[in-house]
C-alpha cells in the first residue's frame, strides 16, 4: 500500500510537470513539495536515514564522490564536443535560447532543486528502499529503473524536434514521435540501472544525486555556449 502510495505521487507529479504546471518556480515548488510527501511516507513506512542513503556517513561518502563523479562528466562531455559529429548532441532549442538569467536558474535552481531532488528522492531514495527491503535489491534496481525510464514518457514527445542528433537520428515528425520516445525510455531505464547502482556502492543518495545534477547541468550548460562560441 506504501508502495503504491508512491507510485500514485510520482504519477499526480508528472501529469502536473508535462501538462499543468508552468513556470520554473511552479515546476520547482511542485517537486520540493512532492519530495516532502514521499519522505513523509517513507517515514510511515519506517525507513531510516541510513536506508535513504541520507545519515552522517552516506553524506560524508557523497560529498567525498561528487567532485569526482561531476569532473567525469565534465571531461566526458567536453571530449563529445570536441568531434565534430558529437556536436549535434549539444544543438538544443531547450538552451540555446535562454538568457543567461534563465541559463543560471535552470543549472542552479530549477535541476538540483527541482530534477534531481524528486527524481533521486523517489526512485533512488524511498522506492528503492522500500522495494529492497521487502524483495531485495535486484528487486529494487530493477522496479525502480523501469518506473524511472516511464517517467520520462511524457518529457520524452518532443525530443526529436528540441535536439538535433536526436531528430537526425529519429526523425522530428509526427510519426517519429513513437519510436523517439520508446529509445528514451529504454535509455532511462538503462540511466537508472547505473544510478542505482552507484547508490548501492557507495551507500550514499548523494553520489546519483551529484552524478544525475552534473550530467544535466552541465549539458545545459555546453548546448547553451555552443553556438555562441
Amino acid at each position: 500500500m506504501r508502495i503504491v502510495c508512491v507510485v500514485v505521487v510520482l504519477a499526480v507529479v508528472n501529469l502536473l510537470n508535462n501538462w499543468l504546471a508552468r513556470g520554473p518556480y511552479v515546476y520547482v515548488l511542485t517537486c520540493v513539495t512532492a519530495t516532502v510527501v514521499l519522505l513523509l511516507i517513507a517515514r510511515w513506512d519506517g525507513l531510516t536515514l541510513a536506508d535513504l542513503g541520507l545519515d552522517t556517513a552516506g553524506v560524508r561518502l557523497g560529498l567525498r564522490w561528487t567532485p569526482v563523479l561531476a569532473g567525469a562528466v565534465l571531461v566526458v562531455l567536453l571530449l563529445l564536443l570536441s568531434v565534430p559529429a558529437g556536436r549535434e548532441a549539444f544543438r538544443d532549442a531547450r538552451a540555446v535560447d535562454l538568457s543567461m538569467g534563465q541559463l543560471l536558474c535552470r543549472v542552479l535552481v530549477r535541476v538540483p532543486f527541482g530534477t534531481v531532488l524528486l527524481e533521486e528522492t523517489a526512485f533512488r531514495g524511498v522506492l528503492w528502499a522500500m522495494i529492497r527491503r521487502r524483495r531485495g535489491t535486484a528487486w529494487a534496481t530493477t522496479v525502480s529503473s523501469l518506473l524511472f525510464g516511464l517517467w520520462h514518457l511524457l518529457p520524452s514527445r518532443g525530443l526529436g524536434r528540441s535536439n538535433a542528433a536526436v531528430g537526425a537520428v529519429f526523425g522530428s515528425g509526427s510519426a517519429d514521435v513513437t519510436p523517439t520516445i520508446a529509445v528514451a525510455v529504454v535509455a532511462m531505464v538503462a540511466a537508472g540501472v547505473v544510478l542505482c547502482e552507484l547508490r548501492r556502492r557507495t551507500g550514499s543518495l548523494l553520489a546519483p544525486a551529484a552524478l544525475h545534477w552534473a550530467i544535466n547541468g552541465f549539458g545545459y550548460a555546453l548546448a547553451w555556449a555552443t553556438p555562441r562560441w
